[in-house]
């Protein structure tokens, strides 16, 4: 073996990297959940009052789930899922001696996380500009509605907000109906995946300059530079909807079609597709048809074609019409609900079904995790134990880490600093 290689999957990809976690709810737990896949020591830094995310519905615990809380085990569900395989203190970060003990454990860490409101790092006495003067090393990354900079930056932003506010909801649904945010957090998740990118580039750059940097992360600009990908300006010059409901304005047809027991997706993205839909339809004359064989003419007469795909997909089950699609090479799926896709055989062959463990009562009926979506040749990833309760790991932290001693950790306690 080469001096400075790793053998196989002895060592996780992050191992030996320790991020600090002050982020709650949604965007900063999943980014911090991913580098906990990738083999960092994740550090929940909680108030002493809790995680607000473990106080929040909907609840899960030993009589099952609610939406209120009915015995001390009951745990937000969000919370069980966004932080597994961390660990977990509490500090008081408004006391001096809270702050203190924060930079003890920053000169010991490389990475930073939070997703405060501007400002309020300031506040804290934990910004980048602070932290750096403690660790010159530290990358700080701060995931924020609208970014740190710019007019709009104070503004407050819930993932609904930032979707309207990316264009992304000007966009989503129905030509003539409202506007639609997507069925999801996708705001969220998706800073959340820049987020991670940022911090791993800037690992990365530490390597070759020995410097750490802050890592701004705005969930509006995340949704932004995904749907500004498309030309959707020139949609007008065109004659096209921005809102195109199920469809895409360059292929057709593109839909979701009702079968005899569901609905099915169907995408075809050039003439051959179509070709072979008009064959497996019985209606062949469409693909040489003067007009049904133009994608031009297909688009803009798009309610015309989904009509004849439609009146067939409805004389099949989803299956016939799946079985049919894929013989010919052409793209169609299924609509599963959450339900049929916990006992997907595809998502179980990936890892990406886990049972959700309860920090005390161990697997919850009923409810599952999504795994590591990311996976490696010569590496190991995924989540490794239950979501803990806040403070778990007081004395591996504050005792180990920090050398504190017993005396001082009560006397830490009694002063509400952790």
């Amino acid at each position: 073996m080469e001096v400075g290689v790793i053998d196989g999957r002895d060592q996780r990809i992050l191992e030996g990297i320790r991020v600090l976690d002050l982020t709650q709810y949604f965007s900063g737990p999943l980014a911090t959940l991913y580098l906990s896949g990738l083999g960092a020591e994740v550090i929940r830094v909680d108030p002493p009052s809790g995680d607000l995310s473990s106080d929040t519905p909907l609840y899960a615990g030993p009589e099952g789930v609610s939406m209120e809380r009915k015995t001390e085990d009951d745990l937000g569900a969000v919370f069980l899922k966004r932080c597994r395989a961390k660990k977990a203190i509490t500090l008081n970060l408004k006391s001096e001696e809270g702050k203190t003990l924060f930079y003890r454990l920053v000169e010991k860490s490389d990475v930073v996380v939070d997703n405060f409101s501007v400002g309020v790092t300031e506040r804290l006495g934990v910004s980048y500009e602070t932290l750096r003067e403690t660790n010159s090393q530290i990358i700080q990354c701060a995931i924020t509605g609208f970014g740190l900079t710019g007019p709009d930056a104070a503004k407050r932003s819930y993932d609904v907000i930032a979707q309207a506010m990316s264009g992304l909801m000007s966009i989503t649904g129905e030509p003539s109906g409202k506007a639609m945010k997507a069925g999801s957090p996708l705001a969220d998740a998706i800073s959340a995946s820049f987020a991670l990118s940022g911090i791993l580039a800037a690992l990365f750059h530490r390597t070759r300059t020995g410097h750490g940097q802050l890592v701004d992360i705005s969930m509006v600009d995340c949704l932004f530079s995904l749907i500004y990908d498309d030309p959707l300006e020139a949609y007008n010059q065109l004659g096209m909807t921005m809102r195109q409901g199920n469809r895409i304005p360059r292929f057709s047809p593109f839909n979701v079609y009702e079968t005899q027991d569901g609905e099915v997706v169907i995408g075809t993205s050039n003439n051959e597709m179509w070709r072979k839909l008009t064959e497996i339809m019985g209606c062949r004359a469409l693909a040489t048809d003067d007009d049904f064989g133009r994608t031009a003419w297909r688009l803009e007469n798009n309610d015309l074609v989904d009509g004849v795909v439609e009146a067939w997909s409805q004389t099949c089950s989803t299956q016939e019409v799946l079985v049919k699609l894929e013989a010919a090479g052409i793209p169609s799926s299924a609509i599963p609900d959450i339900h049929a896709l916990k006992k997907s055989p595809q998502l179980h062959a990936r890892g990406m079904v886990m049972p959700l463990l309860h920090p005390t009562i161990g697997p919850l009926p009923g409810l599952a995790a999504a795994g590591f979506p990311i996976k490696f040749s010569d590496a190991e990833t995924g989540y490794d134990g239950p979501a803990v309760r806040a403070g778990q790991h007081n004395n591996e932290i504050f005792g180990t880490l920090l050398g504190i001693i017993d005396e001082d950790m009560y006397r830490l306690k009694d002063a509400g600093t952790i």
